[in-house]
Formats: structure tokens, C-alpha cells, sequence
């Protein structure tokens, strides 16, 4: 089974070597650069990546978007995306694709079981109020409706290519298009790691999760009204 991971990177010279280098000993691994001012692109080569570069910062989900291009034009079975920060740990990339089977998208969860450490609190809270809105619309039993470490079957992806969305609700984007597609999806647990390092999610990105998904809330009791 071929499998392809993707790392979104912004300015993560900190970090990146050491994620490619984790990842690698599970999968091909494909580096985006999202028009990085710092060594992101070169260091992310040293260690063999291929390494995919945007001239300009468009966002985490037009960085996806581009990795996604890529694995499904390889012909990869499995694509897995995780941040490149070091937050998330590839070590568990094998746990999110074992007995994956008809599974079209399989989330990372910080939240089944029990929360994570050190979580900053605004991202508690817009995660909280964004996932409960989100089961509501998909009607999936996910706990963590924001989480950047997933799999995703490369039959799936093409659905996700022309979200319009290039920021961080295009993950949620994501499951409300899964939804909309009938395809199956399902999480497993994962730990996350958050450092005292500046977190690239500020206040305005939940007030904009959060009117992302009350925006798909009135769409969904649009067509309900219609039918």
C-alpha cells in the first residue's frame, strides 16, 4: 500500500527536519511550503522530502489542497496530513491507517478519551463549539472536528480539491463535504503535543470556525424549508 504524508509548513524551521524525518519511516512524505520567510523549504529537502513550494501564504487548506494534487496524481492509496510543528507525532501514523478498509476519512482525535494537555483555551473552546455544531450538520460521532492529523483514501480526495475554503475551516469543510458525499468517516486517538511557541490559530479564527459552521447550520435549514 502506498501512502503519501503531507506537512502543511508555515515558517516551521524548528521543527520540520525532525517531523519529515519521523514520518518518513512510514511513509513517502511531501512537504508544503506556505510561503515561508524562514528555512522551512530548505531543511525539508535536506532530509529527502519533496518539498512543494506556494510563492505566497495562502493557508493551511490551500497547502492540503496542493499535497492532495500531488498523491492523487502519484497514484497513492492513502494520503495522511499532519501539522508540521511538531504537535502531532508520525509514530501514530501507523494507528490511523491499520484496518482503515472502506474508510474514507480517519481523524486524528485529541479529544476521544480524554483532553489534551496544555491546550490553549481558545482553541478549546472553538473546538468545542465547532464539533458539536459539526455533528449536528454531518451527522458523524466525532469528537474533534479540528484536528490536522488525518487519513484520507485517495478515491475520496478529488471531493475535497474544490472546497473553496483555503484557511483553517477547510477541515471542517471537509467533514460537511464527506457528509454531503455519504462517505464513511471515523476517528481513532491520537496525543498532541502544544509547546509555550506562538500558535498560529488567534482569536479571529474562532470567531471565523465559528461562524463558518453556524453558516453551514443555516444552509442545512435552508433546504429543509425547500424540500
Amino acid at each position: 500500500m502506498k501512502i503519501l504524508t503531507i506537512i502543511p509548513a508555515y515558517n516551521e524551521e524548528k521543527a520540520i527536519k525532525e517531523v519529515v524525518r519521523s514520518a518518513q519511516n512510514y511513509s513517502d512524505v511531501v512537504v508544503v511550503d506556505d510561503g515561508s520567510k524562514d528555512r522551512t523549504s530548505s531543511l525539508g529537502q535536506e532530509t529527502g522530502a519533496i518539498v512543494l513550494k506556494h510563492q505566497n501564504n495562502k493557508g493551511k487548506g490551500a497547502a492540503i489542497k496542493t499535497g492532495l494534487k500531488y498523491a492523487v496524481k502519484k497514484n497513492y492509496d492513502l494520503i495522511v496530513h499532519l501539522d508540521g510543528d511538531g504537535q502531532h507525532d508520525p509514530s501514530f501514523i501507523p494507528n490511523l491507517v491499520n484496518g482503515i478498509g472502506d474508510v474514507d476519512v480517519r481523524i486524528g482525535s485529541r479529544f476521544y478519551g480524554k483532553s489534551p494537555q496544555n491546550m490553549p483555551l481558545q482553541r478549546r473552546l472553538s473546538n468545542g463549539i465547532t464539533t458539536h455544531l459539526m455533528r449536528y450538520l454531518t451527522g458523524y460521532n466525532i469528537t474533534d472536528s479540528q484536528s490536522g492529523f488525518r487519513v484520507i483514501s485517495t478515491k475520496s480526495a478529488p471531493l475535497f480539491l474544490n472546497i473553496p475554503s483555503n484557511d483553517y475551516i477547510y477541515e471542517s469543510e471537509v467533514l460537511f463535504q464527506a457528509s454531503e458525499n455519504n462517505l464513511i468517516v471515523d476517528e481513532t486517538p491520537i496525543p498532541c503535543t502544544y509547546s509555550k511557541e506562538k500558535s498560529h490559530v488567534k482569536t479571529w479564527h474562532v470567531f471565523h470556525y465559528v461562524v463558518f459552521t453556524l453558516s453551514l447550520l443555516v444552509r442545512k435549514f435552508g433546504r429543509r424549508l425547500k424540500m
